[in-house]
């Protein structure tokens, strides 16, 4: 054909080629033949029977547009998934050194300046310890490409281990999540059983309901912001305020503690984990992974209005078992009566000073965070004084304000011994 020719064509020549392609495209003319004796389909666009300059022999052909065959020897079989047995050895190692072995790790396939251990301060030779086997060596042909591939002798089924090991740390992982959120749940029952909309503090470290993902990867999306919002780093300049780690971008306590928490304000990426429904969603989720583990084909992501009907049929469930288990109880051994009286908080701690405590149990306005006291005695009066010695100040002098005395130790004579100290004055100055 002309493209496949190296001369080029005449007008002539080249109005015959064209009269013959169209003459075997319409079947008045027989086709093409390449040089293994086969016919070209004479609809063969152009640009597939143009071979490559690198690959051109000169003749008519599609050889370049068939994959190549693997050589003998190069070719895997069915039951090895592999080409050769790359890095692998044979057998067990000797027990002593042989003679021509290498010097270094005692193995008999290599040489002490091809060894790849690591150099030993004592070689096998010397010491006879440690001896490793010798490596599997075969005789394989491989081309350009093979010597060159990185994973040429690479078995598949070693993946399968690295994901079973990944599959039971996450399994490990989530137990232990559902165990510690369980174990949370219960301590806050026992000390708040009449607050049933308290916060839950212990699912801190569950996952997020609708990600069961890892905690790096989820921070990517927890930490976009719109860009006009202002960074939680700027809301409180104070060294000692809540804590900003720029890596995540997350601060998790409140950087504002006095300021009333608001809709619009920041009060912390712990925040969401204690407010709204996130607790219960929570609750959820480790009942879903609680009854997977017992049998139970349910997924919260995947079906979760089913997970939500089992969950409130089964709260049902335990609040009649512990209501029941609680008369039975109170029938056996009575005691009723005492479930009536007034907590213990009402009879002996009652008291008119108004405090205000937020949910998270933090004193909000009426008291005052107490003042961290020195470990020397404060506020020691002796002698009748009022006041500490250091408490008054006059001509260079120090003393007692509430006699203006400037004898340390001394006995406090009161408004007397002010007003001597003043008449003493006036004599001096007259």
């Amino acid at each position: 054909m002309s493209s496949l020719q190296s001369n080029r064509l005449t007008k002539e020549e080249y109005r015959k080629q064209k009269d013959l392609d169209a003459a075997r495209k319409a079947g008045t003319a027989p086709a093409a033949i390449d040089d293994e004796g086969n016919e070209i389909n004479p609809h063969t666009p152009q640009f597939m029977l143009n071979a490559p300059w690198y690959v051109d022999t000169g003749k008519v052909s599609l050889k370049h547009q068939r994959a190549p065959v693997k050589r003998k020897g190069a070719k895997f079989t069915a039951d090895d998934n592999y080409w050769y047995a790359r890095g692998k050895r044979a057998g067990p190692a000797a027990t002593k050194y042989r003679k021509g072995a290498c010097e270094n790790c005692g193995a008999l396939t290599h040489k002490t300046k091809d060894c790849m251990e690591r150099p030993r301060k004592k070689g096998a030779r010397w010491t006879g310890e440690d001896i490793q086997a010798d490596e599997i060596v075969q005789n394989v042909d491989l081309d350009w490409d093979e010597k060159r591939d990185r994973w040429n002798g690479y078995d598949s089924k070693e993946h399968d281990k690295v994901i079973e090991e990944y599959s039971k740390i996450e399994d490990a992982r989530r137990e232990a999540k559902a165990s510690e959120l369980d174990r949370g749940s219960s301590l806050k029952t026992e000390l708040q059983q009449d607050d049933d909309d308290d916060d839950d503090k212990y699912a801190d470290e569950a996952d997020m309901p609708g990600q069961h993902v890892n905690q790096k990867t989820r921070t990517t999306i927890r930490n976009l912001r719109i860009r006009e919002d202002t960074a939680k780093y700027l809301l409180n300049l104070d060294t000692e305020s809540a804590h900003y780690d720029p890596k995540t971008r997350s601060m998790r306590a409140n950087p504002l503690p006095n300021r009333e928490s608001d809709d619009g304000t920041f009060a912390g990426d712990n925040f969401t984990r204690y407010t709204g429904d996130s607790t219960e969603m929570a609750k959820v989720q480790m009942f879903a992974w609680q009854a997977a583990d017992r049998g139970t084909e349910v997924h919260l992501q995947a079906n979760p209005t089913q997970v939500a009907l089992l969950h409130k049929e089964f709260e049902g469930k335990k609040d009649k078992v512990r209501d029941s288990t609680q008369q039975s109880i109170l029938e056996k051994y009575g005691g009723a009566e005492h479930l009536e009286s007034l907590p213990k908080e009402l009879l002996l701690a009652q008291t008119e000073n108004y405090v205000e405590y937020s949910r998270t149990g933090r004193v909000i306005k009426g008291q005052e965070r107490a003042k961290a006291k020195s470990k020397y005695e404060e506020d020691v009066f002796v002698n009748n004084h009022q006041s500490v010695w250091g408490s008054y100040w006059a001509d260079g002098q120090w003393g007692y304000h509430c006699c203006r005395s400037f004898m340390k130790n001394s006995y406090c004579t009161g408004q007397a011994g002010i007003d001597a100290q003043k008449a003493s004055a006036q004599l001096l100055q007259s």
